[in-house]
């Protein structure tokens, strides 16, 4: 019964595959995290998710998808980042937390930056990035990194999809640059690998990194699974060790959603990349999460609107799967 099998990836080793993937809960005041990040962050660790992801978490000031947004661009946002942590660690689960800039879909930035100055469907345009941009975000996912290691994180993940500024240089709908970080794949990944080798000098290569990309943008011109393939196997791997798979986000196109509708891409991702691979969408089921754990369509299953819901849906979906696993000793009476 794979769902609930132990598995190692580095120093961090999960009592089961089933991950809470980051969903932003624009609870934040200045970035800081608060009770509310600790309590819901806290609870669905007592509920027995194995590995559990923080939202996006804003590496610049002007990098949060709203001004709600959590952020680590100041070491003061550490203490509270280390209460959440703390919290989960004690009902056995492990914590990531996703490092992210959203470029031009930063609602309330100023500037609002990008690698073009091409707006996301109503928003203002983003003015193009100068060199000297480009490295401050750089530098600015490598402090995000010294803080997450310093507030006790088990899983780093940058966040590469969803149409936020690492995707914005990946595609070609939203990079038109000349210069060195636009053109070819090579140049359109320079922003992503600059990041992994900065996020690598702060966060120790015995833990887990990992990235989240965006598979398909569901345009005849955007990216697509063979694209990523080709994107990913130029990253060496032991630098990076999971891919989060998800899809869509550079325009604004609503995909054809059903439960395990991007099971398909983590499938592809995990055959022809050599990384442990994170498979989900809609995925509400005990059996279709087993199932794609034994067919090989991924390492992890994540649960993000389930996980919303339902903060112990894994000690139900161990019974439904007649799985034995620890409960929380408060809550064995319920068993």
């Amino acid at each position: 019964m794979k769902l609930f099998k132990e598995i190692e990836i580095k120093d961090m080793k999960l009592k089961n595959r089933i991950v809470m993937p980051p969903m932003c809960m624009y609870s934040a005041v200045d970035g800081f995290a608060n009770d509310f990040h600790v309590i819901h962050y806290a609870t669905r660790a007592a509920g027995q998710i194995g590995l559990i992801t923080v939202e996006a978490t804003a590496v610049l000031p002007n990098g949060g998808i709203t001004k709600d947004d959590l952020g680590i661009w100041s070491d003061d946002h550490i203490k509270p980042l280390s209460w959440i942590v703390n919290r989960v660690h004690y009902f056995g689960s492990k914590i990531g937390i996703q490092l992210s800039h959203a470029g031009r879909k930063a609602r309330d930035a100023n500037p609002k930056i990008a690698p073009s100055p091409i707006p996301y469907g109503d928003l203002t345009s983003p003015t193009e990035m100068s060199i000297n941009q480009i490295k401050e975000v750089v530098e600015a996912f490598k402090a995000g990194a010294k803080r997450a290691y310093q507030a006790g994180f088990d899983y780093l993940e940058i966040h590469a999809a969803h149409g936020y500024l690492i995707n914005e240089f990946l595609s070609p709908l939203s990079n038109f640059r000349s210069d060195s970080y636009g053109g070819s794949f090579e140049g359109r990944m320079q922003l992503l690998k600059e990041v992994i080798i900065a996020v690598r000098n702060e966060w120790h290569i015995e833990k887990p990194l990992g990235i989240r990309i965006s598979a398909s943008e569901y345009h005849q011109d955007g990216l697509k699974p063979k694209d990523l393939v080709e994107i990913l196997n130029k990253i060496t791997p032991g630098v990076v060790d999971v891919i989060n798979v998800s899809s869509g986000g550079v325009i604004n196109v609503k995909p054809d959603s059903y439960p395990g509708y991007q099971l398909g891409f983590s499938k592809k991702i995990k055959a022809e990349t050599p990384f442990f691979v994170m498979g989900g969408g809609l995925v509400n089921d005990a059996r279709m999460a087993s199932d794609a754990l034994e067919d090989d369509e991924a390492d992890l299953i994540y649960f993000g609107r389930l996980a919303l819901r339902d903060p112990y849906f894994p000690l139900k979906f161990s019974q439904r799967l007649g799985a034995e696993i620890e409960w929380p000793k408060q809550y064995v009476r319920a068993k």
